[in-house]
């Protein structure tokens, strides 16, 4: 009995022993977590957050339905979001009303210039784009060679000049000088090509190609996302596909991508998207196509086949995915609209000399009656020269065919339109720009609800007061505002979450900006508010120049840009480098 008595003391004795030892670490760590509170939390009375949103209806970005919550925000990244509980800020937008949104993300932005004569971006902001996407074809760098004078004479022309050489001295004068939107760009084919190789129609030796391929390197570690062309005019149609093999090569060691104007967007798109693909699996890279159609009057109805060649490619493992404009008209320049290819070879004084041969122009009307393999003027593709809307001139003189369809032109002129063309653009020194009415609004409302199709304006971030652009295209200010407005709202041709996923984090997986696109917490605060029910695109193709309407608020990098529908003034943009940075 005394030992069993003992032994119960023993257990009674350590089993206090184990609680005095317990409720002294317990006591050691709440006196440790009171010293790292004082230690992290910020002193009585300081405000939780910089930014914060409440009571709108959130839509994150991955595809889900709203949800009712807040949006925390400090120092440029969403800390929280859902039901927060007592939460204090330096600043709170009530979003009531509102829905909550991803900045959404454009593709495919021509803004590599305008945005250096005017940093707010004020057309692309105001329809809640935070992020564009650069660099088609002819990027901002490297630019070597002759084509430095040609670009520093369009530059000055805009109001500013050329004072870098590289992709990367391109970014670093964006990010001294300031700009409202975030940036990211890919490398251009033909820009690469035109530094080593200039203008000519010829083949690269093996030195040169081993140099554009080096340019393409270099950009790459500079933050390129990738290398991109458009191959339906030259130089870049010089391009043959085994080339875009090499160089999308090169980009696949920095994880980039390969994106594309397809060689051929009429009767030739079936072969062209063939061409993509066979690109991407010969050189292991994800595809991306620009604005994707089927153009041509004699092709509208058509574009189920193109949808199926895709589909195809991604069933078999491909990583291909597309963009797509919500508007039945293409925007070219003028030179571009109705000369084969041949005559759009060579320097600006090259090719004015073969307009004003009378043989050239008989030739031009009949390569445009009757086409050429591989090529259909805008013309042919527009169902003849009213579908042609003359947008921009920069001439004095010729200011007074801006908004006229080019067979009015004509008749004003008092010439054949091939006549007039040629005449126009010789006076124009090869500028101006175009619309052209070639795609069908069925195929676009057949084409957008594909899960692998985003949004991508073609446009720019611009403003009224840039009056050298014309009359741009209404995608430069209307896109994203329209696909809310006519095809989720009115049309229902795709859902409120989809077409929010499609402008955010679908756009963002393309191009691998890792940290944008969702809102969760420790992504960067990009995010757009506005009206689901107001939401509009203002501008039309006779009166472009009018911003989209709906959006309160939109925000970069944590920094009220937009704020109550007005321009902050504020220039919170980044330069979004692309993967290869990190090797640099």
């Amino acid at each position: 009995m005394q030992l069993g008595r003992n032994r119960r003391g023993d257990i009674f004795g350590l089993v206090a022993g184990i609680a005095f030892v317990g409720l002294a670490c317990l006591a050691g760590l709440a006196t440790a977590a009171r010293q790292a509170q004082q230690q992290t939390a910020p002193p009585v009375g300081t405000p939780q957050y910089d930014v914060l949103i409440t009571n709108g209806h959130i839509i994150d970005g991955s595809g889900n339905p709203w949800f009712s919550g807040s949006i925390g925000i400090k120092d440029g990244k969403i800390v929280d979001v859902g039901r927060l509980v007592n939460p204090t800020a330096r600043r709170t937008i009530d979003a009531a009303g509102l829905v909550v949104t991803p900045g959404f993300i454009d593709l495919h932005c021509h803004s590599d210039f305008p945005l250096l004569v005017d940093g707010n971006g004020q057309s692309m902001l105001r329809q809640g784009v935070t992020t564009e996407i650069l660099g088609e074809h002819a990027s901002a760098g490297p630019i070597l060679g002759p084509d430095r004078e040609e670009v520093d004479r369009s530059l000055r022309r805009m109001g500013t000049s050329l004072d870098w050489t590289t992709l990367g001295e391109y970014f670093a004068r964006m990010q001294r000088q300031g700009f409202s939107p975030n940036i990211a760009s890919y490398v251009g084919s033909e820009q690469v090509w035109v530094d080593v190789i200039g203008t000519k129609k010829r083949r690269p030796t093996p030195e040169e190609m081993e140099r554009i391929k080096g340019l393409v390197d270099q950009a790459m570690r500079e933050g390129a996302l990738g290398v991109a062309s458009d191959l339906a005019v030259p130089p870049n149609a010089y391009l043959t596909t085994d080339d875009l093999i090499e160089l999308s090569k090169v980009v696949a060691k920095y994880g980039g991508i390969y994106a594309t104007h397809l060689r051929n967007e009429a009767d030739g798109s079936p072969a062209a998207i063939a061409e993509a693909i066979e690109i991407g699996e010969k050189a292991h890279v994800p595809v991306h196509i620009f604005h994707f159609k089927y153009s041509g009057v004699e092709n509208w109805g058509h574009i189920q086949s193109l949808i199926d060649e895709i589909q195809q490619a991604r069933d078999r493992g491909v990583d291909i995915t597309v963009n797509q404009y919500p508007y039945p008209a293409g925007f070219n320049p003028l030179r571009n609209v109705a000369l084969p290819p041949k005559y759009l070879a060579g320097t600006v004084d090259e090719m004015l000399a073969r307009l004003k041969d009378s043989q050239a122009r008989d030739e031009i009307r009949a390569d445009i009656a009757n086409g050429l393999p591989g090529w259909d003027s805008d013309v042919r593709e527009a169902g003849g020269w009213h579908g042609i809307l003359i947008s921009a001139l920069l001439s004095p003189e010729n200011r007074k065919f801006i908004g006229k369809r080019m067979d009015e032109v004509a008749q004003m002129m008092g010439k054949d339109p091939v006549d007039a063309l040629c005449d126009l653009l010789i006076s124009e020194r090869m500028g101006g720009s175009a619309i052209y009415f070639s795609v069908s609004e069925q195929d676009i409302r057949r084409a957008m609800p594909q899960p692998w199709l985003s949004f991508g304006s073609d446009g720019g971030a611009v403003s009224p007061a840039m009056t050298w652009l014309g009359n741009p295209h209404p995608r430069y200010y209307g896109t994203f505002a329209r696909v809310l407005a006519r095809y989720v709202r009115e049309d229902k041709v795709i859902t409120l979450p989809d077409a929010i996923r499609k402008m955010t984090s679908q756009a963002a997986e393309i191009t691998g900006l890792t940290d944008r696109g969702l809102l969760r917490p420790g992504m960067a605060a990009d995010i757009a508010i506005f009206d689901p029910d107001k939401v509009e695109d203002k501008a039309t193709f006779e009166q472009p120049m009018q911003y989209a309407v709906g959006f309160q608020y939109v925000i970069v990098n944590g920094t009220v840009v937009i704020d109550k529908g007005d321009h902050t003034g504020a220039h919170p943009g980044r330069v979004l480098y692309g993967r290869g940075k990190a090797h640099s």
